[in-house]
């Protein structure tokens, strides 16, 4: 079957005057640390694209936090797609009639081609001796991630420290909140991204520990080979999907919808998700799957449904104005 059999019918079937009335660019509107990981998706989809149409595309990137994505998006920058890491940020996009409500459902897995977890990133030897959450609540450490208010990374950090503790401290609602109001005041500055968050690990030499999902971690592992920088997976970590949408009130002014379904359907396909893998993120191609078995240790993932009742419940419990997040985030 042809990657493309539908934007490729669609030519055929209208003839050339009306597909040479199509935009031959798209906007693709992501969160912050994807931005080679579509490069490389990039590469890979335009010219196969222009061998089933025949149509020269250009691919163009937005790269912020994901929160701070979609309210631009509500502002007016004209994304074509969403490929975010967070569900609530499509989901507010959904609300206000920039995506279709039922968009989880017209893609595979929920929309999410892709799926991660929230690692840790220490300094070579591991000099602080931290395995798991609760090493990152001591006095003597100092950690990395960006803010939970900007980031759908941080976010992940946050329910992912708040399902360890409510495990730890078995439900303890007074003890989860000290917990976590510990690791929050061990931060000395929260960026509003996850490559923020990166360059002031890396770059900056800040924090003991960097937080943030699974295949950040492993890529600059690889690329910052030469200082010896070590993953670490905790014991239990949270599902991290990265959902994508076409964004439709703008697609469909601009005539590419076809294009944008096409390019996010090339995700899925056996090429997509090899690029995903490749780029350290788990994938759902069982073929894929096992051929980089090994660079993906077992770890125990809890959902948001099972943790904290679904999407819209975190939303409204945690991240609304006044909500348990604002009580244990005191360095506003």
């Amino acid at each position: 079957m042809k990657l493309f059999a539908l934007a490729a019918g669609l030519v055929v079937a209208l003839g050339s005057a009306p597909a040479l009335a199509q935009p031959t660019d798209i906007l693709n509107v992501s969160y912050d640390i994807a931005r080679e990981l579509y490069e490389d998706i990039n590469a890979a989809f335009i010219p196969a694209y222009a061998t089933e149409t025949g149509v020269n595309l250009t691919v163009n990137q937005s790269h912020a936090g994901s929160s701070a994505q979609a309210r631009s998006i509500l502002e007016g920058l004209p994304a074509d797609v969403v490929t975010f890491n967070q569900v609530t940020d499509i989901n507010v996009l959904a609300r206000n009639g920039f995506v279709a409500e039922d968009w989880q459902s017209q893609f595979p897995n929920n929309a999410s081609p892709y799926y991660s977890l929230p690692a840790f990133l220490v300094r070579a030897g591991n000099p602080k001796g931290i395995s798991d959450w609760d090493d990152l609540v001591r006095d003597d450490v100092q950690v990395i991630f960006p803010n939970p208010k900007t980031s759908g990374n941080a976010r992940y950090t946050y329910l992912a420290a708040r399902a360890y503790a409510t495990e730890a401290f078995n439900g303890d609602e007074a003890q989860i909140e000290a917990f976590l109001t510990k690791l929050f005041s061990n931060v000395p500055v929260f960026e509003t991204g996850g490559r923020g968050a990166t360059t002031a690990f890396i770059e900056r030499g800040l924090g003991d520990v960097l937080i943030t999902f699974e295949a950040e971690v492993l890529g600059i592992r690889d690329l910052r080979s030469a200082d010896n920088l070590e993953a670490v997976v905790p014991s239990v970590s949270l599902l991290a999907e990265f959902p994508v949408a076409v964004v439709s009130k703008v697609a469909e002014q601009r005539g590419s919808t076809e294009i944008a379904k096409a390019y996010l359907d090339f995700l899925y396909t056996a090429e997509g998700q090899e690029i995903l893998a490749s780029n350290y993120n788990r994938v759902h191609d069982e073929a894929v799957i096992a051929a980089h078995a090994e660079s993906f240790p077992e770890v125990r993932l809890v959902t948001v449904e099972d943790v904290f009742g679904g999407w819209d419940r975190v939303s409204a419990e945690h991240f609304a104005d006044g909500g348990l997040l604002d009580k244990v985030f005191i360095n506003q």
